[in-house]
């Protein structure tokens, strides 16, 4: 798509930035603020960064709706006024920080996608005006802090990897500090929830399996554009724009820097990380999806050959062996339609092992897990699962029980950090354990 055609049919707004770019501009980082307190202490994370070769921008989008709560309005003043005087005593021709202050919005589309899409598009066009398509634009947020070697660990990465089209970055919230003792449990918990889902959905065999975090995420402009930017969720933004990306081929994870997010609680969006840990904060207990359900997925992704092989036959044998919530599952969704359509239209294995990945896609593996908590296996609580899944991974101890969150969580995140999966370790271990599939 050429830019000025995906401007005209995707962006919101004009350019928000008169400066012209630094001509060897490689790297733009962007970061919507609303409601912030600290956005100088992101600021000055990233200030305090190695420099990558060539130069890097800092985008940030202070935003509000039309008619906000005057507090919020009043923060995001004074934010727009601490901002300002400190990047006016912050000049580095190779680190640059702009401010885009859009008070305004409208109420209806006005959140976090909103301004990330703004800031991405900004990025992205002072990109083009360089004739620079695989400039890279990373997401980061005004609560987060990140290692010394971030910016450099991106620049390297993309510089590596030429046909990489985006990365999800390591992450790692805070789980002591200031804060109440019982907000850093309630963030062990849910990070253990998200690194939990992630790897059990490889161990089940799904190939398009990363955390999906505005804060820590980078993109190449052209791949951006050509998926057509970020969309203006109110919430979940990150996670339907990157499952955008990661089809497209050689999506990676970049774990050789960190990116460390607010562990506060926050109910500025209605899910997401300050909402879990707000939940978590009101006696709602850290909860995940059941470890069947990815045995069900499991069972149902190795049947992708003998679907292709035996075609009607083998359509009906799925029926038949299947779980109840795959079943019900499949049903639901007309699965049995798709199918026929998948096969009509593939002249090989690989294509259609391809195209069942399209249709069944990462919304639809979410799907299926709230689907088979909901309605078959409940809603049990993380650290027993994450025990299940370390044990089948060849990690984790027989005496689950006494095994902590934070415990669990170090674990998860030695073997993410270490760019293992849940199916690396199973090849190197004898199973000790299957997934049930059909009961508790």
């Amino acid at each position: 798509m050429r830019p000025d055609k995906y401007y005209e049919r995707f962006s919101f707004c004009e350019a928000q930035i008169a400066q012209p770019p630094h001509p060897e501009l490689g790297l733009a980082v962007v970061i919507p603020c609303f409601n912030e307190p600290d956005l100088v202490g992101s600021l000055e994370s990233l200030w305090n960064c190695e420099r990558p070769g060539g130069a890097t921008e800092v985008i940030v989008v202070l935003n509000s709706s039309i008619g906000c709560p005057a507090p919020i309005r009043l923060q995001n003043e004074r934010s727009s006024q601490e901002a300002s005087f400190w990047m006016a005593e912050h000049q580095d021709p190779l680190l640059t920080f702009h401010l885009v202050h859009l008070p305004n919005l409208p109420r209806k589309h006005a959140g976090v996608g909103l301004a990330r899409k703004i800031g991405m598009d900004e990025a992205a066009r002072r990109f083009d005006a360089l004739n620079k398509p695989t400039g890279i634009i990373a997401g980061f947020d005004a609560d987060c802090r990140c290692d010394a070697n971030y910016l450099t660990a991106i620049a390297d990465h993309f510089r590596a990897q030429p046909r990489c089209p985006g990365c999800s970055i390591y992450f790692e919230h805070p789980l002591e500090g200031p804060l109440e003792p019982k907000i850093y449990e309630a963030i062990a918990a849910y990070e253990l929830h998200l690194r939990y889902y992630t790897q059990a959905l490889r161990y089940a065999g799904f190939p398009h399996a990363h955390h999906t975090i505005g804060s820590s995420m980078a993109v190449r402009s052209n791949a951006y554009k050509r998926q057509g930017g970020m969309n203006k969720r109110q919430a979940g933004e990150d996670f339907y724009f990157l499952h955008k990306i990661i089809p497209l081929g050689g999506f990676a994870d970049l774990t050789a820097t960190r990116v460390i997010p607010s562990p506060r609680p926050s109910d500025r969006v209605p899910f997401g990380t300050g909402k879990a840990v707000l939940d978590s904060l009101q006696e709602l207990k850290g909860a995940t999806y059941p470890l069947e359900a990815f045995g069900d997925l499991k069972a149902f992704f190795e049947s992708i050959p003998a679907l292709y092989a035996n075609g009607a036959r083998s359509s009906q044998e799925l029926a038949r062996r299947g779980s109840e919530a795959m079943q019900s599952f499949l049903e639901k969704q007309n699965f049995a339609k798709s199918l026929d359509e998948i096969r009509e239209n593939t002249a090989n294995e690989a294509t259609f092992r391809s195209r069942i990945f399209r249709w069944f896609n990462a919304f639809m593996a979410m799907k299926f897990a709230h689907h088979a908590r909901d309605l078959f296996y409940g809603e049990p609580e993380v650290e027993r699962e994450a025990a299940r899944l370390l044990r089948l991974m060849g990690s984790g101890s027989e005496d689950a029980a006494r095994i902590t969150a934070r415990e669990l969580l170090r674990i998860y995140r030695t073997i993410e950090r270490r760019g293992e999966t849940a199916a690396k370790q199973t090849d190197r271990v004898t199973r000790r354990e299957e997934i049930p599939r059909n009961s508790r």
